[in-house]
């Protein structure tokens, strides 16, 4: 599988990640992974940062240990600005709005996390802006299309959050497997659209992926 490539240095590389692709090797799976697909041309390659599987769009790697350091000081410093697109179920009532609800883990499922009362284990902050860019129908189901700006890096965060507000992401099998989809939505409707970072220069650096094609045309249709 061939991946663009978005930006890149002597030390950062930002590829656009297709939605069906894990970023690192895990315990459960043999399958290929961006990390797998990189490292031979890049043998120091480290993973800043993550995208869960079925997400797309813009992610950052590190070529070299320091740059690592480097960019993960700015994740946990909060300083990254990341911007997603996503499709959720409903209409969301707000034009705007905050989501500051810590996230733990599901008491029923090990693979899901929760927002608010329930959740068990350590419950970490987890905050997430977002915009109601249109809200549309279509097939006789309501559906908004946002702009969300997550502030903290959890698991799930986004999908969690959205899950919490009974909006969840569009064709997520895990947090939302029983809602309607879209006609022309058959990954989970949700897309990076762009990170802004600093390089290791000092120079600001806003890398931006392009809309996936079947979210506009279904934007665009409804």
């Amino acid at each position: 599988m061939r991946m663009k490539v978005l930006y890149e240095d002597s030390n950062i590389l930002a590829i656009d990640k297709p939605s069906g692709i894990l970023v690192h090797p895990d315990d459960r799976s043999k399958e290929k992974t961006v990390f797998d697909l990189f490292l031979k041309k890049y043998p120091k390659l480290e993973i800043v940062h993550r995208l869960d599987k079925e997400t797309s769009g813009v992610l950052l790697l590190a070529k070299n240990k320091k740059t690592h350091e480097f960019l993960k000081k700015q994740f946990q410093d909060r300083t990254i600005k990341k911007t997603y697109v996503a499709i959720v179920s409903g209409n969301v009532k707000n034009d705007r709005g905050v989501i500051n609800k810590p996230i733990g883990r599901s008491p029923k499922d090990f693979r899901r996390y929760l927002a608010g009362r329930g959740a068990r284990g350590e419950m970490r902050d987890a905050i997430t802006q977002y915009r109601v860019l249109k809200r549309f129908e279509a097939d006789h189901f309501r559906f908004s299309y946002l702009e969300i700006h997550p502030k903290t890096g959890r698991t799930h965060q986004i999908r969690v959050h959205m899950k919490y507000l009974n909006h969840p992401v569009v064709c997520d099998s895990l947090y939302n497997p029983d809602n309607p989809t879209p006609k022309g939505i058959t990954r989970m409707a949700l897309h990076a659209q762009s990170i802004e970072f600093k390089n290791l220069k000092g120079d600001i650096i806003k890398v931006e992926s392009p809309i996936p094609k079947e979210f506009e045309k279904v934007i665009r249709k409804n």
